[in-house]
């Protein structure tokens, strides 16, 4: 295995001009996305939300405590950003510091300015094609805005205090969040396909998942394996372990690392990823006029999909409900139509 300084032969990288977000947004991402970009001025105003000493407050604690990438320090993050950039058509890249942290992790924060962090665990233990897909998922994040809408989220928990003295303001709270959580999570996915769209590189991005579901050691694991789990998470078992996995995931605001790896191996095997290297994706320029009930409707038939698609009992049950209660329906049409005298 490549050490994570060893160098590789270049290989070229198809350029994604003028490329939109929309490209790479998870459908149930798209949708919520497509709405927010809908509302004149929703980012000015979560912007001011945000405030200018918290964001301030970000920076200035990174400038004491982190080290700032640029052409003399960690020079090799600062070319890959640039090779990121390029790869992505990204019209303005964010700064980006590396924090003393042995762990594998890596963000996006800012509103105004997004600025990257990346952990000295991702530097240490990932190749140069790992940290390209890693800095590609954390570019998708400020270029799809996620790091604007994410900040309602946080407004909504802040706030939770308050409405818990609301009668019902508890519930409907709850609500809010699973939902904006579960947006959370499939922005995770989305962001995942933007870097895999930078690398341009599917065993590399496999690789970096391996590593972060492992903490770093990739020698003594195995490919197939590791999909071969995450297809058994996706089966799921008996009811019990469904709403097991339904109570986990209500406490995540990202997947799993072996979901995420089985989610963007799905994304590869629909085609969709070779047919954007081949130039077929939305441009930014058609950003303002794209549909909202297409996008809706695009992740509605993405949750049907994911329904049709599962072995896990709750999902099949939910699926053939779902199926059952459209018959119906269609039933109820059809005899209101044909009139009593029919019946």
């Amino acid at each position: 295995m490549a050490t994570s300084g060893e160098k590789k032969p270049a290989r070229s990288r198809v350029p994604l001009t003028e490329i939109s977000s929309r490209a790479w947004e998870h459908p149930a991402d798209r949708g919520a996305l497509v709405a927010l970009r809908k509302l004149k001025g929703f980012d000015a105003l979560l912007k001011t939300m945000s405030g200018v000493y918290r964001e301030r407050a970000w920076r200035l604690t990174l400038l004491g405590s982190a080290v700032r990438v640029d052409e003399r320090q960690f020079a090799r993050l600062h070319r890959l950003l640039a090779e990121v950039g390029r790869s992505l058509d990204a019209t303005e890249l964010p700064e980006m510091y590396v924090a003393a942290d042995p762990t594998l992790t890596a963000l996006t924060i800012g509103m105004d300015r997004p600025i990257i962090m990346v952990s000295s665990g991702m530097v240490h233990h990932l190749d140069d094609d790992e940290l390209r897909f890693v800095i590609g998922h954390e570019l998708g994040h400020a270029v799809s805005g996620h790091a604007v809408y994410r900040t309602l989220l946080m407004r909504l928990l802040g706030l939770t205090g308050l409405l818990s003295a609301i009668p019902g303001g508890a519930i409907g709270i709850r609500m809010v969040t699973v939902g904006l959580l579960e947006w959370s999570r499939k922005a995770e996915l989305s962001a995942d396909r933007a870097g895999l769209l930078a690398c341009q590189d599917p065993t590399a991005a496999l690789r970096t998942h391996m590593k972060l579901a492992s903490g770093g050691t990739l020698e003594e694991l195995d490919v197939t394996s590791f999909l071969a789990q995450g297809a058994e998470y996706d089966e799921g078992g008996d009811l019990r372990e469904s709403l097991i996995k339904l109570s986990l995931l209500q406490q995540q605001a990202r997947p799993f690392a072996v979901v995420r790896a089985t989610e963007l191996r799905r994304w590869i095997d629909s085609g969709a990823y070779t047919a954007i290297l081949g130039g077929a994706y939305p441009r930014r320029q058609d950003d303002g006029t794209a549909s909202m009930s297409a996008a809706a409707q695009e992740a509605a038939t993405s949750y049907t999909e994911s329904f049709e698609r599962t072995s896990d009992t709750l999902g099949k049950l939910l699926h053939d409900l779902a199926g059952w209660m459209g018959s119906a329906r269609t039933w109820l049409d059809e005899r209101i139509r044909r009139g009593p005298e029919s019946a």
